[in-house]
């Protein structure tokens, strides 16, 4: 049983152009993060037409070195079965562009709302330094030793966002699933996933509007693309 998971950042939101930590601040999408979210549903439409029963017996032969034509029950071929959130009106409207298609509701799970970034929240990279100058250092040379002033840390984030990406994941075996959510929470999942120390989550891209795909062979995740930036 192969289970696929979509996991997307968000598009750009109103005001992107300074970098800024929004954190848990609730900023809309830009017309263009609308965009850019649209071209990311039209390629999950294009890739899940990939998956299916050559996917199955892929994982027939590599897992039950089986050739068996048994096929999936009940599953229909090229959609999504569900799409997640976060609250965050970012990551919803994003769902929904994703969901649209499938005819799907989305579930909001507030467990993957991004990181409170506590006084830092609002302020542009450029501001941080200079305000807070050591802090600032010393969270990014370590984010999981170091927090943002009044602001949620790593692990925090990282026992809410694996706790709802279990629950997700338990309740879709074999399906094909989007979850949507944000910069922070998605590189805390890959790393999760990866087995790569927390420590280390500024290592992994997450642009506007990228799209990682993730396989599920059994419990086994294997993730078959990273930060993929499908649009302009």
């Amino acid at each position: 049983m192969v289970t696929t998971l979509y996991l997307v950042r968000h598009g750009e939101t109103e005001g992107s152009g300074a970098k800024r930590y929004l954190g848990s601040i609730d900023v809309p999408l830009s017309e263009r993060g609308i965009q850019q979210i649209r071209d990311v549903s039209a390629f999950i439409r294009e890739d899940l037409k990939t998956l299916g029963p050559a996917q199955h017996a892929s994982y027939l032969r590599e897992v039950h070195r089986s050739l068996h034509a048994d096929t999936e029950s009940g599953k229909k071929e090229g959609t999504l079965q569900a799409v997640y959130s976060s609250d965050l009106s970012r990551a919803m409207t994003s769902g929904q562009i994703v969901a649209e298609p499938y005819a799907l509701r989305v579930t909001v799970i507030p467990e993957l709302r991004e990181r409170s970034f506590g006084i830092w929240e609002g302020m542009t990279f450029s501001e941080i330094k200079e305000a807070y100058p050591a802090e600032f250092e010393s969270w990014a040379a370590n984010p999981l030793k170091y927090s943002p002033p009044e602001g949620e840390n790593t692990t925090e984030v990282h026992e809410r966002a694996i706790r709802a990406l279990d629950m997700i994941m338990r309740s879709h075996g074999g399906d094909r699933i989007a979850i949507v959510a944000h910069g922070g929470v998605n590189r805390i999942i890959l790393c999760h996933l990866l087995g790569i120390p927390l420590e280390n989550i500024f290592r992994i891209e997450q642009g506007h509007g990228a799209v990682n795909i993730v396989e599920f062979w059994e419990k086994y995740p294997v993730v078959k693309l990273m930060n993929g930036m499908v649009h302009g």
